[in-house]
């Protein structure tokens, strides 16, 4: 005896159905709509516009002056600030050498800005700094109030810090003056 089944209603029979082999047209296009979105969003996140790599840098350096204050009121040992248009370091005061780059500790260590911004100027207490571009923060008493001009055509920011130590970020957008 066979064991073949025979089906009357070919439609409603599971031996009868037929599978499906590839995608439909509808299938790839979401796929490849999905696709394309990951790779946008890829792209921006990898490359961030001037504006806001001026703003991750300015961000980067008022920690920076914030802990490098920090340091010296706790370590009792004087740091300064030091940069010139395309970079800056810290330096701190020895009894035996004076001023020397601050060697002992990797988040003070030198660093160079991105190509595209530069240090444009440095206000000590609202007046323009002249030659070295250079702030002292004092092991005891406040440091002196004073503002780092950063740029990045078309946009800029400042960097301010006060006597008593608040750092302060605005960043500014094209040609205007507006906060952002």
């Amino acid at each position: 005896m066979s064991h073949i089944r025979t089906c009357f209603y070919p439609c409603s029979c599971p031996l009868y159905w037929h599978r499906q082999y590839g995608f439909t047209l509808l299938e790839v296009m979401v796929v490849v709509l999905i696709m394309g979105l990951i790779v946008g969003l890829v792209s921006v996140i990898v490359e961030p516009d001037e504006r806001g790599l001026l703003n991750v840098e300015s961000q980067r350096l008022a920690q920076l002056l914030d802990l490098a204050a920090a340091e010296a009121r706790v370590s009792g040992t004087s740091l300064a600030w030091v940069a010139d248009s395309s970079g800056y370091s810290f330096e701190q005061m020895t009894p035996d050498r004076g001023w020397v780059d601050v060697g002992n500790n990797d988040s003070l260590r030198a660093r160079q800005l991105p190509a595209a911004i530069t240090i444009g100027a440095l206000l000590l207490e609202n007046s323009l700094a002249t030659g070295t571009m250079r702030v002292e923060f004092p092991a005891y008493g406040q440091t002196t109030a004073f503002t780092v001009h950063l740029h990045n055509d078309p946009a800029r920011s400042e960097v301010s810090v006060s006597p008593v130590g608040i750092v302060k970020v605005v960043v500014y957008a094209g040609d205007t003056d507006d906060d952002i």
